[in-house]
């Protein structure tokens, strides 16, 4: 494996960090930062799923309504649920 040296800057208090628990771990900075990276990846990756046959149609016909112009947009949709919600009456004080 071919490797390639790379320069970070890091705030003071994360870089004692690192250099104490490489100490303690008796391994480089390098090895922790490798390792950290390597999860911050692994976390990042986005699972595939295959959608079935019914997800697959239904989102088919959303995408012919579109085309139709059967949508109303964000904004809309919001305007109409601020509309549809009854004003909120004052909570009787208790005593």
């Amino acid at each position: 494996m071919s490797k390639r040296a790379y320069t970070i800057e890091l705030p003071a208090t994360l870089g004692k960090r690192v250099e104490r628990t490489a100490r303690k771990q008796r391994r480089k900075p390098s090895e922790l930062a490798v390792e950290a990276l390597k999860r911050y990846f692994s976390s990042r990756e986005i699972s595939t799923e295959n959608p079935t046959p019914a997800e697959l149609r239904a989102v088919l016909r959303g995408e012919a309504a579109i085309q139709q112009g059967d949508y109303i947009t964000l904004d809309e949709l919001r305007r109409e649920g601020k509309m549809a919600r009854r004003p909120r009456r004052p909570r009787a004080k208790s005593a």
